[in-house]
């Protein structure tokens, strides 16, 4: 089936192909009812864009680059979702790429996609990379770049992120509220904003209920690199049970199941030997054993937020100076934590 041309819509429609053209481009120049017009008859002919012609014309290809850490994860697959509704919606394709939390293939994977001349990235740093001198370089060009979920003092863009102050607060206050006084921290070691936001909602939460911090009860293990990660969460998890803690919050998605695993295979009763509550946006954390705690993120809104932020930059639309955006998290609170 041959696909009709701007010039087919002109014709019938009796309107110049520039007219087509910008109609479809959703133009501040077209008025409403002509799109209204145009947008219905392309639909109802099949109108399919010649994207290739369409990006030497204008210098835009309406691709978006994304760059995670790894796409076998809830929370990660929940963003991504959020980020594809926003950019189908708004006639973005969207290119994702995964870090495996190695910087030196997150810096690939953004060489890689401003080659192939997508508009712009979105980008969840990997828990190695320590230097951004990779995306402050597009950034002195004016390249679109937009942070999600993982965030960095380093770079002066727009992010979006979940409010990890708070929702650390909320998981170490509900352990203190459900009688517990010696609460043992667990994250993973990076120097993104993130492992220092909820360390410091931990912090907080003691210091409102006037319970000392401890430093032998915190832990920061490696867990950039997935084929030792195993080993280093175990190293902490001994180490951490030796103060014999009453109960344990855990950081990230994989702590707070490799914790709980840890604990079962060690013949821990849960929540009456040691209570547990962590990160996670896992739908199987309800069905774990025992089900588990957790403070869940908004997911697929940090992806829509991000991904519309991305979209207007990409416009150039004045959106104001960069700022960064806190979306509120939910503690669930499930028999792991329970007295």
């Amino acid at each position: 089936m041959s696909n009709i041309t701007l010039r087919d819509i002109s014709k019938a429609l009796n309107i110049s192909v520039s007219t087509v053209s910008r109609a479809l481009t959703d133009s501040h120049e077209i008025g409403e009812e002509t799109k209204k017009l145009v947008l219905a008859y392309a639909k109802a002919h099949n109108y399919v864009p010649n994207r290739m012609a369409r990006s030497l014309k204008v210098g835009k290809t309406r691709s978006i680059g994304v760059v995670i850490c790894a796409i076998d994860n809830s929370f990660v697959a929940q963003m991504l979702d959020g980020i594809d509704q926003i950019c189908t919606e708004s006639g973005y394709q969207i290119i994702i790429m995964q870090s495996k939390e190695s910087y030196e293939q997150e810096k690939a994977c953004i060489n890689l996609l401003y080659a192939s001349g997508v508009d712009g990235i979105m980008i969840s740093p990997s828990f190695q990379t320590t230097d951004f001198s990779h995306l402050k370089e597009l950034q002195s060009q004016g390249f679109p770049i937009v942070l999600f979920d993982r965030i960095t003092g380093e770079l002066d863009v727009h992010k979006v992120t979940a409010n990890n102050i708070q929702g650390a607060y909320q998981a170490t206050a509900h352990l203190i509220l459900a009688g517990h006084t010696k609460i043992a921290h667990l994250s993973s070691k990076s120097t993104l904003a993130m492992t220092h936001e909820r360390f410091e909602g931990y912090k907080q939460a003691l210091a409102a209920h006037q319970i000392p911090y401890k430093e032998e009860l915190v832990k920061f293990c490696n867990t950039s690199d997935p084929q030792k990660a195993d080993e280093h969460i175990a190293k902490a998890m001994a180490d951490l049970l030796l103060q014999q803690p009453e109960a344990i919050f855990t950081a990230t998605d994989l702590l707070s199941t490799k914790t709980l695993a840890y604990l079962n295979d060690h013949h821990y009763k849960i929540p009456e030997d040691i209570a547990l509550i962590g990160f996670s946006n896992s739908d199987l954390a309800p069905i774990l054993n025992p089900p588990l705690s957790t403070v869940r993120q908004p997911s697929k809104q940090i992806g829509e937020l991000a991904a519309q932020t991305l979209i207007n930059l990409v416009k150039g639309k004045d959106i104001g100076p960069a700022e960064t955006v806190l979306l509120d998290t939910e503690l669930q609170v499930r028999k792991s934590s329970s007295r």
